[in-house]
């Protein structure tokens, strides 16, 4: 049987119009083109009510190495029609671009991952292990029933991933420019300060809540949070909310709250960062009320056989090696590293969330290209 196209694949998974939490039918897709591969697929649906989300865990082979590739079909929405020059889910090729949502975050990575499976195979190569696939529709969304779950499922299982690859948009101008090797952590912190309302005309009576979360706030950002590390640059704190809920210009506010987010690198986790941010905030004086929650710690991937092993599958290709990174957002990479040694790689992600989202059509063979050495190379090479 001949390969699946990856092209033509991703133009079947961008036909579907999976915002999330919805599969929108490209899971049956992957199942079918699979199945015909010769994976077994497992659908597994996790949650409840609105919350349910389908996955599927599709497997190739028996026994060790596991390679597994991770990716999601969901899709953040498109937003105002008029805003596309194109209709967004009909993957229409123009001038050598495949457009539509998803495009690049991340059904072309997908594609061309199964796509190059499918040359492997052609070729008569069988894995001396597993090939796996760990498909979600909740990567954009709250990532309560996506990837954590298939995860913790597949371990019980007894599955145990050797390394995985994750098909998140990383490339920046061509494709393979840029690999991640880690993900900073992110913490959310809503503030609240109390202070004592009164009129402004007599402040002496009151005591200006806004006032104390200015100070406050200043005295957050005030100092750097670290300099960096040897593979992430400087935690980044920024403010993203600032509210009193005053409506009238005469009164001076008792109560004042703002949200941040810090982006932090691997010299702090959770704990140690909270500690840090309340100990500047307690040398403001004045009642406060912090509340944080993390959606992920920092990680990295240290040098190793799976960053040499895609570094050459790359430089195959493209005739030099990514350059090994840390920035962006976050990905679920941060579950996967729990289990398993992670890097990530795929398309150039420069339109993914925007109106006209694109990738080149030959971009999308490009990559699978360098899948397909990076498949050959992982089960030659690793022990």
């Amino acid at each position: 049987m001949a390969p699946p196209d990856p092209v033509r694949l991703t133009r079947d998974l961008v036909r579907c119009p999976s915002v999330t939490p919805e599969e929108a039918g490209t899971l049956a897709i992957l199942e079918r083109v699979l199945g015909e591969m010769g994976f077994v697929c497992h659908r597994l649906r996790f949650g409840e009510g609105d919350e349910a989300v389908d996955n599927l865990y599709a497997r190739l082979g028996e026994g060790r190495p596991l390679l597994a590739f991770a990716g999601h079909v969901d899709v953040v929405p498109p937003g105002d029609p008029s805003a596309w020059s194109v209709d967004p889910f009909a993957a229409e090729i123009r001038d050598g671009r495949l457009y539509g949502r998803g495009a690049a975050d991340m059904k072309s990575g997908i594609a061309a991952f199964v796509a190059a499976v499918g040359r492997w195979l052609r070729g008569g190569a069988r894995p001396r292990g597993a090939i796996a696939l760990l498909i979600t529709a909740d990567e954009e969304g709250a990532a309560v029933n996506g990837t954590r779950r298939l995860l913790e499922w597949a371990a019980a299982r007894g599955e145990r991933l050797d390394a995985c690859l994750v098909g998140e948009p990383t490339s920046v101008e061509e494709v393979g420019d840029l690999a991640k090797i880690g993900r900073r952590g992110s913490l959310t912190g809503r503030l609240v300060v109390h202070g004592r309302a009164g009129h402004v005309a007599y402040p002496q009576r009151a005591d200006n809540a806004a006032h104390r979360l200015v100070a406050m706030l200043r005295h957050l950002v005030a100092e750097p949070l670290d300099e960096g590390s040897a593979h992430f640059e400087p935690s980044s704190l920024q403010v993203t909310t600032i509210d009193v809920g005053n409506p009238a210009s005469n009164v001076i506010p008792g109560r004042a709250e703002a949200v941040f987010n810090v982006r932090f690198n691997d010299r702090h986790d959770r704990a140690g960062l909270e500690r840090l941010l309340r100990r500047r905030l307690d040398a403001c004086g004045g009642r406060y009320e912090l509340e944080t929650s993390c959606s992920g710690e920092a990680f990295l991937t240290p040098p190793g056989p799976l960053n040499e092993i895609l570094c050459e599958a790359v430089a195959e290709v493209r005739g030099r090696p990514p350059r090994l990174d840390t920035s962006g957002g976050t990905s679920d990479a941060r579950f996967i590293r729990r289990y398993c040694p992670v890097v990530e790689l795929g398309i150039v992600g420069r339109t993914m969330h925007q109106a006209d989202e694109a990738v080149k059509v030959d971009d999308i063979e490009r990559l699978t290209r360098i899948y397909l050495a990076f498949v050959e190379r992982f089960f030659l090479r690793w022990t």
